[in-house]
């Protein structure tokens, strides 16, 4: 049976609500703010279908894509393909990865780190993306909003439809009685997407995605125990105007330098 990651197309239509090309312009101005050199390369980390860093190649900077899908990788490498795009695609781990480039930048989008279940394998990634950042390079994650687990109404929704290119998709994504175990901050997180073509197919797929939460408190103490980056900035969205503890803040976005 295959899962969500398996399914590139369905996985891309469930995150259609993201403005890619808005948050792409938002990552480089941090860079403008934060970065002591110009940046002209990027590695998306745990990419799946890419979207940021074909945005980014789109804008003129050599970029890599890197995820363990290989269904991902694939998807990735034709996109960029029928765009005309030059990205490169990456079939590894992002806890353990060994590439010749050095990048200025390297990016993690949409929660991607919740897939490091302990604190071996964050300060594994942390290494792993310090050995490959130039000296000052920025390394720039995003992560859920603590308020998702610790206030009483949530800050993202678990529930949407989009509607894109006669394309109509139903998703759910946790929610419901997924409950997150309080030893190990993993909730198995139970997913679904419907999608409606024009021509009455019906696609759907189902999947049990566990998904880590990390506290603000635990990043800080991983990024001292690694020692290669120190936060340059954090935001609670794509401005520069909404902290983490802003009532409006629906994101953990962390812009960590390398020493």
């Amino acid at each position: 049976m295959s899962g969500i990651y398996d399914e590139p197309e369905l996985y891309q239509l469930a995150c259609a609500y993201r403005d890619v090309p808005a948050e792409v312009t938002a990552l480089l101005a941090w860079c403008g703010e934060h970065s002591r050199e110009e940046v002209q390369s990027v590695l998306e980390l745990a990419a799946g279908p890419a979207e940021h860093a074909l945005e980014l190649a789109r804008r003129g900077l050599r970029a890599t894509a890197l995820d363990k899908s290989a269904s991902m990788c694939g998807f990735a490498a034709a996109r960029a393909e029928g765009a005309g795009l030059d990205l490169g695609v990456v079939e590894a781990d992002m806890r353990d990865f060994k590439l010749p480039d050095r990048f200025d930048l390297a990016i993690t989008m949409l929660n991607s780190l919740c897939h490091l279940f302990t604190l071996d394998d964050l300060l594994a990634h942390l290494a792993a993306v310090a050995a490959h950042l130039r000296p000052g390079g920025l390394y720039i994650a995003e992560l859920a909003h603590p308020a998702d687990y610790f206030a009483p109404v949530p800050r993202t929704s678990s529930e949407w439809t989009i509607d894109q290119e006669g394309v109509r998709a139903e998703v759910r994504w946790g929610g419901g009685q997924d409950r997150i175990d309080p030893v190990t901050q993993i909730t198995r997180e139970h997913m679904s997407i419907t999608a409606h073509d024009a021509d009455g197919t019906v696609r759907t797929v189902g999947d049990v995605v566990p998904n880590r939460f990390w506290t603000t408190t635990e990043l800080t103490a991983a990024l001292r125990l690694d020692g290669s980056f120190t936060v340059a900035a954090s935001y609670g969205d794509f401005d520069d105007s909404t902290g983490l503890a802003d009532p409006a803040a629906w994101r953990m976005i962390l812009v960590l330098r390398r020493a």
